[in-house]
């Protein structure tokens, strides 16, 4: 059982880790203990490089948006869902390829080994309710669109929307166009 005390620093550290590699991707661990108010050692009890902290970001990160898919549709239509997720999705993206540019190719391949199944996964949910309301055609596939996905993170971010409003016409099922 971790102590509260801990369990609170290592929060403290992961936020405080987020906002300075929101405000710059370079920020130094020595920076991200002073701005959680958590001395060097703690810091490196917790996470013992930048690359295990810059990890468990992204496995945080990874965990809200996957766990996110079932409020989506208790709330929105399947496409509104898939498009809010998706949005959702291409930021991440951004922040992880931003976050990992000085991450070695090992890791990168970790973190895409841990994405690959739980955002299939989501995508796959939010599919078959589509297909369910007829929204989505019977024959998409969650593998092919987290591909395209790939070219809307890639893309200017202004051009995101546009660019999703294409491949959702694409997914379009017997219902009609799902791009409005």
């Amino acid at each position: 059982m971790v102590r509260a005390d801990a369990r609170e620093n290592r929060e403290r550290i992961l936020a405080a880790a987020r906002e300075a590699f929101a405000e710059n991707d370079d920020a130094s661990m020595n920076q991200i203990a002073q701005r959680a108010g958590v001395g060097p050692g703690t810091l490196y009890r917790n996470f013992p490089s930048r690359e295990a902290l810059i990890l468990d970001i992204y496995r945080d990160e990874l965990a809200l948006l996957t766990g996110a898919v079932s409020g989506l549709l208790e709330t929105l239509t399947p496409v509104e869902a898939l498009r809010r997720w998706t949005t959702d999705l291409v930021t991440a993206m951004r922040r992880k390829h931003a976050l990992g540019a000085a991450l070695s190719p090992d890791v990168h391949r970790s973190m895409a080994e841990q994405s690959y199944g739980p955002v299939i996964a989501a995508i796959d949910t939010l599919f078959e309710a589509g297909k369910r309301d007829g929204s989505i055609r019977a024959d998409a596939v969650p593998g092919d669109f987290l591909q395209l996905t790939g070219a809307l993170w890639r893309a200017a971010p202004d051009r995101t929307q546009p660019l999703l409003a294409l491949v959702l016409d694409g997914l379009a099922g017997r219902s009609g166009d799902v791009s409005r």
